[in-house]
């Protein structure tokens, strides 16, 4: 009988330690539940706090994106083996010995304005003090001496032209013939389709708005109060948007298939507001995309191209026949393009890495984010150093690129297989978007006339976003696509080093139309000689009238 009740008592012990043992195991999963809640709330609340301090830093903070220069070395304090393989041989650094050159003399004022017309004011001595103080006798002048120059500006003034056919007839025939011979003079000149304005006052509000960025509103009212003259803002946008769409269209569709015939190109593109777009609501956002010649090559091209949408069949369309390289951003769009090889940009992949820095960590080399941000400040390191060369080649780029970028790309590409991130983290982005863009990124060195970076066709863009600033939208989708061709020839002008403000009223002079041959429109081109020759002409002239207007 005892020993049933002890064989009873060690089932029950053994049942109660399955009990126990069950329970242990529910709290510990119990607890490995609150320890996972507990981090994913850590790491929440980590994302969130690096959020908080990027946007703090994107309100407060600086937008430059430029950096110390690093410590020399700093490879080492990370990936010592790679350091090693990177660093430069001292015994085997290249020296290019130079000839001898004068250094050029810094430019004076005086040479700055040399060009400048220049008014004679004499300073006299009073009638009643030219006699000689130790005889009385009259003074007569001997000569002049230089005192001193000054810059005067002349205000602007408004003239207004008026044209009058003259007429011919025969003084014989105007009796004797039934019909006389009467010939009058013809004006070649189709402006005054389009109002009033002259060539030179369509250049000129075209240059105050597109690349001064003055809004038409504070045109109206310069109108007013420099030149005393009542011109309506809506007078000034018709002068605009109807010059640029007869007499700009054809020359920026001749730069178009210049575009798409080139081995090179670069893209972008950024929101613009048009209030007045047909079956949309005001707020909706249209875009304004650029497109632009390679970053080196010798004839620039920039072209703006307003559309309803972001999407890709925009760059599709507007890029159709174009077979080489293209630079672009990230933008998924540009996926649509099949017939030409993609490069992406190396400064996007850099500023993902920078806003993946914690705050007050950027010189801190255990950070993951400037581990590999020291990688990408070599390559561009090396960029500079190629292309600060005189007369370099694109063989000689793409050279230099294969030996000197590539084992820094190979650490690179190290460095990223073994990073891990806290999903939704600025670092998680920052290695999603070099993860997507993975196959475009080393593109790049096939050829040496390829950008390393997209930061050129950014810059045609920051103009136009300078400007959308002052003037905040478009009116029309004909405003929006006027503003497109005045932006296209002002940027294309900045990029050829020439004269905007000439430029502009140089082909409305000329009024290309599309009937003018390519031939012709080349001519028209701001890298033409012919073209350099006819601005230089029109700024002479333009000093000419400033002078006789004194």
């Amino acid at each position: 009988m005892a020993r049933d009740s002890k064989d009873q008592q060690l089932i029950e012990l053994k049942d109660t330690i399955k009990e126990l043992n069950t329970t242990i195991r529910n709290l510990n999963a119990l607890i490995d539940a609150a320890n996972k809640r507990e981090e994913e709330h850590l790491q929440k609340e980590q994302v969130l706090q690096e959020q908080i301090d990027y946007l703090t830093k994107k309100l407060f903070g600086k937008s430059s994106e430029k950096r110390n220069d690093d410590f020399e070395g700093q490879l080492n304090l990370f990936n010592e083996a790679e350091a090693e393989k990177t660093a430069p041989d001292p015994e085997e650094e290249d020296f290019v010995t130079v000839e001898k050159h004068t250094r050029k003399r810094k430019s004076t004022m005086a040479d700055k304005f040399a060009d400048f017309p220049v008014q004679k004011v004499y300073l006299d001595v009073p009638e009643d003090q030219r006699i000689c103080a130790n005889c009385g006798t009259p003074l007569e002048r001997i000569g002049e001496e230089f005192v001193r120059k000054e810059i005067e500006i002349v205000k602007p003034s408004i003239k207004v032209i008026a044209y009058y056919s003259v007429s011919y007839g025969c003084p014989k025939c105007k009796t004797d013939a039934e019909v006389p011979c009467i010939v009058r003079g013809r004006d070649g000149h189709v402006h005054m389709l389009h109002g009033m304005a002259s060539a030179g006052t369509v250049a000129w509000v075209m240059y105050q708005k597109y690349h001064n960025s003055l809004p038409l509103y504070r045109q109206e009212r310069d109108f007013k109060t420099l030149f005393g003259a009542d011109i309506c803002r809506g007078t000034i946008a018709k002068w605009i948007i109807d010059n640029a769409l007869d007499f700009f269209a054809p020359m920026c569709d001749y730069f178009r298939r210049k575009l798409v015939e080139g081995r090179y190109a670069m893209a972008d593109e950024t929101p613009v507001q048009v209030l007045k777009e047909p079956g949309r609501r005001p707020e909706t956002k249209s875009y304004m995309w650029v497109f632009r010649s390679g970053e080196f090559d010798e004839q620039q091209m920039v072209l703006f191209h307003y559309s309803e949408t972001r999407a890709g069949d925009t760059a599709k369309e507007f890029l159709e026949g174009f077979h080489g390289y293209l630079m672009t951003d990230g933008y998924s769009g540009y996926n649509r393009l099949r017939d030409c090889t993609r490069t992406s940009c190396w400064a996007h992949v850099r500023r993902y890495l920078i806003d993946a820095i914690p705050k007050g960590k950027e010189y801190d080399h255990t950070q993951p984010a400037v581990q590999g941000l020291v990688y990408i400040d070599k390559l561009f390191d090396l960029e500079k150093k190629i292309h600060g060369k005189q007369g370099v080649t694109f063989d000689a780029i793409k050279k230099f690129r294969e030996e000197k970028e590539v084992p820094v790309l190979e650490g690179f590409w190290k460095w990223f297989e073994v990073q891990h991130a806290i999903k939704g983290s600025r670092l998680y982005k920052a290695l999603t978007y070099i993860e997507n863009r993975r196959p475009y990124l080393e593109t790049y060195l096939e050829d040496g006339g390829c950008s390393f970076n997209n930061n050129t066709s950014e810059r045609s863009c920051k103009a136009f976003v300078t400007g959308r600033k002052n003037w905040m939208f478009a009116d029309t989708p004909d405003g929006a696509n006027a503003s497109a061709l005045v932006y296209s020839l002002v940027e294309t002008a900045k990029a050829n080093n020439v004269d905007v403000y000439y430029y502009l009223k140089y082909l409305l002079l000329k009024t290309p139309t599309s009937q003018t041959s390519d031939e012709e429109l080349e001519k028209l081109c701001p890298w033409n000689p012919e073209c350099k020759e006819a601005l230089e002409d029109l700024h002479r002239q333009h000093q000419k009238e400033i002078f006789d207007a004194m």
